[in-house]
């Protein structure tokens, strides 16, 4: 019977591992049993960080607003409900937008909303 070379499978299976681990620190990148926990760990992070982004974006993107809407004598909270009130119908990104790089537009907005 002709002889049978193992380990092609469970090489690759590291190979690959290590692959994805390139560039961390110390042994994490080049010892394959850390390099698989440090995988592990840094995947799960990935995920619950993708979800995070999104809550960052928009607590910075309601600072933003609030902090644009003050020069014109409103709070964040009174900006967004009067907003509601007279149906305009704009994301909180778009608004951040508009007061970071068109201050004007957002002024007119501001003054369409107050007036009664």
């Amino acid at each position: 019977m002709a002889r049978v070379k193992r380990g092609k499978i469970a090489k690759k299976r590291k190979k690959n591992i290590l692959k994805k681990t390139k560039g961390f620190k110390w042994g994490r990148k080049s010892q394959i049993k850390k390099a698989k926990e440090a995988l592990i760990h840094s995947l799960a992070h990935s995920y619950i960080d993708r979800k995070k982004k999104k809550r960052n974006f928009r607590r910075l993107w309601q600072v933003q607003i609030g902090a644009a809407a003050k020069k014109y004598g409103l709070s964040y909270n009174k900006f967004i409900h009067l907003l509601k009130e007279k149906k305009i119908e704009l994301d909180r990104k778009v608004l951040s937008s508009l007061a970071k790089e068109h201050p004007e537009i957002f002024k007119k907005l501001i003054e369409k909303i107050k007036e009664k």
